[in-house]
C-alpha cells in the first residue's frame, strides 16, 4: 500500500492542537503504524512480511505508534542507535481495535480503574501497554497534543508480528530525505503523512483508553 504523504504546513491545519487524539494514516479498513528498528530485524521483516529471525525477541515488549511524528521524535528521525530502520506496518482496523480493547494505562487512572487493586488486576490480565504522552513537532519540541503508543506484550505480540499484518514497507529513506529539509530550513518542501484522527468503533474502547 501507497503511503499518502501532505506537505507539513498543511498537515499542520488539520490537526488538532491540544487533547488525547489517535492520529494516524488510514486507507479503508486499514491503518499504518510505525516502529523504528536496526538493519537486521528490518531487513528479515521486509524480506519475509512478518518479524522474526535472530536479531527478533518476542519475549520483549515491542512499541506501536500510530502518529508518525511521534514515531520521529523517539527515533531521532532515523538517527538514534538500533533505530535507524523505520518501517510503515499496514493492519486491519479490527485488529488495531483488538490491541485498543487489551490495553491497560502504564499508570494508575483514577477515574478508569476506581482504586489502584484494579489497576494491578488490569494489569496482571491484559498484555498492552498504554501510554498518552506530548507529541512533538519536526524539532522535537513538546506540543499541548497528546499521541499515542502501545507496547504489546506475549501471545498478542506472537499474534500482531506474525498474523495481523497485511504489509509492511520501509519509509527510511523518505525519513531521511524529510530529515534533510528540515535541516537545510526547506520546510515548503518538507512532507508528512496524511493522517486523520481515529475513532475506535467502541465506545467501551474509547472509555478504556481515555478518549
Amino acid at each position: 500500500m501507497r503511503l499518502q504523504t501532505i506537505k507539513y504546513q498543511e498537515y499542520l491545519k488539520k490537526i488538532p492542537l491540544s487533547g488525547r487524539h489517535i492520529l494516524a494514516q488510514q486507507a479503508n479498513d486499514k491503518v499504518i503504524v510505525y516502529q523504528a528498528y536496526n538493519h537486521a530485524i528490518a531487513n528479515f521483516a521486509l524480506e519475509n512480511q512478518h518479524f522474526g529471525g535472530n536479531a527478533y525477541s518476542y519475549s520483549r515488549m515491542s512499541w506501536i505508534k500510530p502518529n508518525f511524528l511521534w514515531m520521529m521524535y523517539r527515533c531521532g528521525w532515523a538517527q538514534k542507535q538500533n533505530q535507524e530502520r523505520v518501517l510503515g506496518i499496514w493492519i486491519n482496523k479490527i485488529d488495531f481495535e483488538l490491541i485498543l480493547s487489551q490495553s491497560v494505562f502504564s499508570s494508575f487512572q483514577e477515574n478508569i480503574y476506581g482504586n489502584t487493586q484494579n489497576w494491578k488486576q488490569a494489569l496482571s490480565q491484559n498484555p498492552v501497554r498504554l501510554q498518552w504522552d506530548p507529541d512533538h513537532d519536526i524539532y522535537g519540541h513538546k506540543q499541548e497534543r497528546k499521541a499515542i503508543q502501545l507496547g504489546i506484550k506475549g501471545s498478542l505480540l506472537k499474534q500482531f508480528g506474525t498474523e495481523m499484518i497485511h504489509e509492511i514497507v520501509d519509509l527510511t529513506d523518505f525519513v531521511k530525505e524529510q530529515a534533510a529539509h528540515i535541516k537545510a530550513r526547506r520546510l515548503n518542501e518538507l512532507l508528512v503523512p496524511e493522517e486523520a484522527i481515529y475513532i475506535p468503533a467502541s465506545i467501551e474502547v474509547q472509555r478504556q483508553i481515555g478518549l
